[in-house]
């Protein structure tokens, strides 16, 4: 008898519960009422003070140095991270597959090497890091929490696994994900929902959602997702976090996942594989350290580039000039995402630095068109979740159905048009007096952080998948109160836009459910120029930075 979706569910589900030890187990849940749980994995006495301190008082850069200055062995922070793993997964529904036992034996391997001869194996010895569930590991499934590709185990590593085990990383866990990846609401009927640790009534994102939800409660010191729509960003954006989306083609991300063995997806638009972190300095670290592992020599879809060719020299940034996107002239942004948009301009030039205001109407021409890309009628995951009758999730209801796979002549004209708003597109990095813009700054989304299925449009992220452009998520503060009092100015500018202006009226919203969520701005860069887009962020978040705490100084001497 064949098994049904619920049924293998529960084994998926009963094989998590297995795979984290009784004494790793929350003696009871928090109620429903309890919307922010950061606090529980400190709190709830599961990991020792050195522990806390480890996941709490750590980047991924200074736990590096502490092992290869050996303060710190890899099977110590392992075994913090992995209990933190374990309590964020019960709190949050973040993990997919759980290999706690894998990851410490690794870590010991790591140790005794360290002890044997003094030497580090890679820049990345002994190193935590989490995957998102698309990335095959031999022996371990990449299901993508669909109940027709659980217990068929990757048969081998993708070229990103073998380059972070190379660099000396240990892999312990892989985090969840929405049904079908093109979902902003990371929840799937294997696994169940992500829920944001900060606020448990919003979402999480998509559709790297668990990778968001893990990083903000410290379970991870560096985590990897992919991008199509904006699924690095988007999380990064709701979890308070920063995210990095490069071009397609600079890190490895191919070859088939699980069941799903389709190369119908290379006709459209390309996936990209990209760093989620707690700071600016591990995303460098991930980039770099993948870019001197030369993967164009062993991976088909790389292409070469040292990270010190990816940017601009040091005299150049002396003086960088930023543009700023204020609205991609479908959706108007929301009050919040307006202010800090503001905010972050003001910064910059109070900082000295010049900005443009740039016009991009071409913004609402890439959105069309990469939904036409999204669209191409590739139904082979349809296939898959109809295989044992799994219901699709709530936020795909009436926006995905079957479709007739599209012609090679529509696919073709696809690519046509796609190359001319490229091409006009391009006037974004030029002042109006021919002078080079070195980056520009928008909102990653044109509302807060919304509550669960709420998400409406991925106009601002998906246009730079279109575009190849590099881009990244940098937070900056949170909601205040002020936003909260602010309306929306003039009129709607569509159905999407009046679809996000509910997210803000009073008749459909409570206003305070965004009170402390997170603000981010999106930055990017030219194509291929990935160094330059994380100079630019870096810029962005020191100035930010500094001004914040220039102004808690002064509040503090008034």
């Amino acid at each position: 008898m064949p098994q049904t979706w619920q049924s293998i569910g529960a084994k998926k589900r009963a094989e998590q519960d297995r795979a984290i030890p009784s004494e790793w187990k929350l003696k009871s849940l928090p109620p429903t009422s309890q919307l922010d749980v950061r606090s529980i994995p400190s709190t709830c006495g599961i990991l020792t003070a050195d522990e806390i301190s480890i996941t709490e008082d750590h980047d991924a850069v200074s736990l590096l140095n502490s092992l290869h200055g050996q303060f710190l062995t890899s099977v110590e922070i392992t075994t913090a991270f992995c209990k933190r793993a374990a309590v964020a997964h019960q709190l949050t529904t973040c993990l997919t597959e759980i290999f706690f036992d894998r990851a410490l034996a690794r870590a010991k391997e790591l140790d005794d090497h360290m002890e044997r001869t003094g030497r580090a194996v890679g820049p990345l010895h002994g190193l935590p890091i989490s995957l998102k569930d698309t990335f095959n590991i031999a022996g371990i499934d990449s299901s993508l929490g669909i109940a027709a590709m659980a217990f068929h185990p990757a048969p081998a590593n993708c070229p990103l696994v073998d380059i972070l085990l190379a660099a000396g990383a240990v892999l312990y866990v892989k985090t969840n994900i929405p049904q079908t990846l093109m979902a902003l609401d990371s929840i799937n009927n294997v696994f169940g929902r992500v829920l944001n640790p900060a606020n448990r009534s919003l979402t999480a994102g998509g559709s790297s959602g668990g990778e968001g939800a893990l990083l903000a409660l410290r379970g991870s010191p560096l985590g990897v997702g992919t991008d199509i729509g904006g699924s690095i960003r988007i999380p990064a954006m709701c979890n308070g976090l920063y995210g990095f989306k490069p071009s397609s083609g600079r890190i490895p991300y191919v070859g088939p996942i699980g069941r799903l063995t389709t190369t119908r997806g290379r006709l459209g638009l390309q996936t990209s594989a990209g760093p989620l972190a707690t700071s600016m300095r591990d995303l460098e670290l991930f980039m770099e350290v993948v870019a001197r592992a030369q993967p164009w020599e062993s991976a088909a879809d790389v292409l070469p580039g040292a990270w010190e060719e990816q940017g601009r020299a040091g005299d150049e940034w002396e003086k960088p000039v930023f543009g700023v996107i204020r609205s991609d002239h479908s959706v108007t942004p929301l009050p919040p995402v307006a202010n800090v948009v503001e905010e972050t301009v003001q910064a910059l030039k109070e900082a000295g630095l010049e900005v443009i205001e740039i016009e991009a109407k071409e913004l609402a021409e890439c959105q069309a068109l990469a939904y036409g890309f999204f669209d191409l009628g590739d139904n082979a995951m349809l296939d898959l979740i109809e295989e044992t009758g799994e219901p699709l999730i709530p936020w795909l209801e009436g926006k995905v159905d079957r479709k007739a796979a599209k012609s090679v002549e529509y696919v073709s004209e696809l690519h046509a048009q796609r190359l001319e708003v490229i091409k006009k597109m391009l006037h974004v990095f030029k002042t109006p007096d021919g002078r080079k813009i070195d980056a520009v700054i928008l909102p990653v989304a044109p509302h807060p952080v919304p509550e669960i299925d709420r998400w409406n449009t991925v106009g601002y992220t998906s246009s730079f998948v279109l575009l190849d452009w590099p881009a990244g998520t940098v937070p900056i503060r949170k909601v205040n109160e002020r936003d909260l009092e602010q309306e929306v100015q003039g009129k709607p500018l569509g159905t999407l836009d009046n679809r996000t202006r509910q997210l803000w009226d009073r008749k459909t919203v409570d206003r305070r459910i965004y009170l402390d969520s997170p603000l981010s701005v999106q930055v990017v860069a030219p194509r291929l120029q990935e160094r330059r887009l994380w100079q630019a962020m870096d810029i962005v978040d020191r100035v930010v930075k500094r001004q914040t705490s220039t102004q808690k100084t002064t509040k503090a001497k008034l």
